[in-house]
């Protein structure tokens, strides 16, 4: 369990915080694998994504390609969900955000030089992500590294909702910026 009812608010939004970030650190972590969802022309995207980073802050990073599917979406509407969940603490949380597109920009251009050579190919394929080849190997080809479309997504969060599972009843509490984080209590 990552929290339960004896606990206060206040612990359980420190403990949240402390795991997210544990996310972003520990590649071991089960919150370092984040679905991330998206509103596409008719449906719905979800996809999971590598938390890279949690500021000080409290915004989320990702890495991405910025011709793929999940920036086009982000441009259009840059509402996203997070939604991370720990198997063995048996606790959900979704995050609601507002998103930030880098590219091209100061910070990813930044990031780009902490990308080892051997993993800049995920950014500089010479075909969009998602583009149809006639075989797996057609799209391996790398264009110029220097000619990237690294893109930093930033997720502000605006709302955080937390559900821990326990046989004896589940546990549901919400945290809103609006509300400076203070916690409220909610029907499971």
């Amino acid at each position: 369990m990552l929290f339960k009812e004896s606990d206060s608010l206040e612990e359980i939004w420190q403990v949240v915080k402390h795991e997210l970030h544990r996310g972003a650190l520990d590649a071991k972590h089960p919150f370092h694998w984040v679905n991330l969802g998206t509103v596409s022309s008719d449906f719905p995207s979800v996809r999971t994504v590598v938390l890279r980073k949690v500021s000080e802050e409290f915004h989320f990073f990702v890495y991405t390609d910025y011709r793929s599917e999940k920036c086009s979406d982000l441009k259009i509407n840059p509402n996203a969900t997070l939604h991370f969940y720990h198997p063995k603490k048996q606790v959900q949380i979704r995050v609601k955000a507002q998103t930030k597109l880098h590219y091209q920009d100061e910070l990813a251009r930044e990031i780009w030089r902490t990308i080892p050579a051997q993993r800049r190919s995920e950014y500089s394929a010479a075909k969009a992500p998602g583009t149809p080849i006639p075989h797996f190997q057609a799209g391996s080809k790398e264009g110029n590294p220097s000619d990237h479309f690294l893109c930093v997504l930033e997720f502000l969060p605006i709302e955080i909702e937390l559900l821990q599972l326990q046989r004896k009843g589940h546990l549901r509490l919400f945290f809103s910026k609006k509300e400076n984080w203070q916690g409220t209590w909610m029907v499971p």
